[in-house]
């Protein structure tokens, strides 16, 4: 759970640039740092004027690693949580050598160098790559009127929510059917991309429309999987999609007008 940030702290601070938005794929970079707080449940969180470091939103899990300074080679703090809160990223962790004092060298505007976990980040992104692949063959499937409204691409136990039913009698063709469909797609391929668009820009690339929750007029980041149509997403992703390896759809269940299809990776 994120802790209290006090209302100073969000309110004077600029929102924090998402380099990750710009480079999905880099795992280490340069920022400034802009302050230091710990809140009152201990944790002690970083925000700095940008990062590569993914909060976690949207059904992604956040990024770890940790971060350092240049100019003081036994500073190094543990990042193991990312979160966002009214554009501002804090980086959650703790100091690897608590007992050094480095609270105080960190100074508004020092330099600092961040570095992703860089397995974690390609699993979530293999993951998150493949719940919007599972989108992408619904229509080939005649399942085109499902309505993607959830997803949880965590590894222990991704899956996608869709608005809509899907009869008992079709339930093991139609997830079977699924998973050959994201396969051949896995196989043949297609580089992935990701843009910060005008809106009829990203209603084109997204087959015409844009969900109801992207204000008109906005610009949102689209993200493209090969020759799939694409879709409005703040996460990140593979550079290729034949990088997610495979998929496995292991379960698909309706409730309530509801269907979730479970899915895992390939290793």
């Amino acid at each position: 759970m994120m802790m209290e940030v006090t209302t100073t702290t969000t309110t004077t601070a600029n929102p924090t640039k998402l380099d990750y938005h710009d480079d999905m794929w880099k795992f280490h970079s340069i920022s400034s740092f802009v302050s230091f707080f710990q809140g009152e449940d201990g944790r002690c969180a970083l925000i700095l004027d940008s990062t590569i470091f993914y909060p976690q939103g949207g059904g992604q899990p956040s990024d770890t690693g940790f971060i350092t300074i240049s100019s003081h080679p036994h500073f190094k703090f543990i990042v193991n949580d990312v979160r966002s809160k009214d554009g501002i990223v804090f980086h959650y962790g703790f100091f690897e050598n608590s007992g050094e004092g480095f609270e105080s060298k960190l100074e508004k505007g020092v330099q600092v160098l961040l570095y992703v976990d860089e397995s974690r980040r390609t699993l979530n992104s293999r993951l998150h790559s493949a719940g919007h692949l599972l989108d992408a063959c619904l229509g080939n499937v005649g399942l085109g009127y499902l309505e993607p409204t959830k997803a949880y691409h965590f590894p222990d136990g991704p899956y996608v929510e869709y608005k809509g039913s899907v009869p008992q009698s079709e339930m093991q063709i139609k997830q079977k059917e699924l998973e050959i469909e994201a396969n051949k797609l896995i196989s043949k391929g297609g580089k992935v991309s990701a843009a910060i668009l005008p809106y009829e820009e990203a209603c084109e690339l997204c087959g015409g429309c844009l969900p109801d929750y992207i204000p008109k007029g906005s610009t949102p980041r689209i993200v493209k999987l090969g020759d799939t149509p694409g879709c409005p997403c703040g996460g990140t992703h593979v550079a290729d999609i034949s990088e997610i390896l495979s998929m496995k759809v292991s379960q698909m269940r309706t409730k309530k007008g509801m269907t979730k299809v479970f899915y895992n990776v390939g290793s």
